[in-house]
């Protein structure tokens, strides 16, 4: 698992951050899903497809994030799962789908499990099941808990994946697409996003939308941090996905729990003239030694003598401005 997928897994693992995209995306904003009843789950998915000669084969998948929602006053459930990425997927509604099957198929398993260990005790059983139900092993009674998959982009370009089943199919022959299953993946993307539509998030998830939104864009990026209030006291945690996600190489103290964006992001831009500076002195320095005639060993060496860099950083330095 590379950093900005543990980052970002365990900024979403937060139930105030789960709940709140969510509650951004089904209510817009309405604070319907409590973090406090929300309950991890297993985000490993299992299922025994058959093979050839009907012989059992396990498929595992792992999802992101995976919890279970009590969603109203009238105890109704519902599985919630989300998917994170940095880069677009241009397979997401078949990988969403899958997901949600395997999680769908291991509710039917688990319903039968159950009847199995009722039938093992007469005295426990509450109903009599037909034929059909008892083969099925899932009962005309039997409900299943709805499943609902949010991918969650971290990205500041804008999606142009496929959101849908038939926008990935082949043909367009209305008389088979109107029968062919589709599949809808739902989808937060900070790119696509207005602002008006990132002010529905309740917690740090709002300033990270608003960064990656405009990390590209550093007058707009200037303007929005100074406007939040938030970005001065950013929680750490919102900081190193914003940090990761963005490549930004913000600078912040060890140790401390809370974040002064708008500080790390002149101290970043600060870092960055000074580079620059140093860059535009370095290729300076290397004009000048090939106007005198030094080679390019010599000219390493000297670069590295005068700046206190390795051989390597050197060379790596003066072979992009030697000509």
């Amino acid at each position: 698992m590379g950093k900005i997928d543990t980052i970002t897994k365990e900024y979403m693992k937060d139930p105030a951050i789960f709940a709140d995209a969510f509650n951004k995306f089904l209510y817009h904003g309405r604070q319907v899903i409590n973090p406090e009843k929300l309950t991890e789950l297993d985000t490993t998915e299992i299922v025994l497809p058959y093979g050839e000669g009907g012989v059992a084969v396990p498929e595992q998948k792992y999802r992101d994030v995976l919890k279970l929602a009590k969603t109203d006053g009238n105890v109704a459930y519902c599985i919630l799962g989300s998917e994170l990425q940095n880069a677009i997927h241009y397979a997401m509604p078949v990988k969403n789908m899958v997901y949600d099957a395997m999680q769908l198929a291991h509710q039917v398993t688990e319903a039968a499990q159950s009847h199995k260990r009722k039938e093992k005790n007469k005295e426990d059983r509450e109903y009599e099941p037909s034929s059909e139900e008892y083969l099925s092993g899932f009962y005309k009674t039997d409900k299943l808990l709805p499943v609902v998959t949010l991918t969650i982009h971290f990205g500041p370009e804008r999606w142009s994946g496929p959101l849908s089943l038939k926008e990935m199919y082949s043909t367009t022959d209305e008389a088979v697409m109107q029968y062919v299953t589709d599949y809808k993946a739902n989808l937060i993307d900070p790119g696509q996003m207005t602002e008006k539509e990132i002010e529905e998030f309740q917690t740090s998830l709002k300033e990270v939308m608003l960064y990656i939104k405009y990390s590209k864009d550093k007058t707009k990026l200037q303007e929005v941090t100074q406007a939040d209030s938030n970005f001065r006291n950013l929680d750490r945690q919102a900081a190193e996905v914003i940090n990761v996600t963005t490549n930004s190489k913000l600078k912040y103290p060890e140790g401390k729990e809370e974040v002064d964006m708008c500080v790390a992001i002149e101290e970043m831009r600060m870092d960055s003239r000074l580079e620059g500076e140093l860059a535009g002195e370095i290729k300076g320095a290397v004009k000048t030694y090939q106007e005198v005639g030094f080679s390019l060993q010599e000219t390493i060496q000297r670069v590295a003598d005068h700046y206190n860099f390795s051989l390597e950083e050197s060379e790596e330095k003066v072979t992009e401005y030697w000509q």
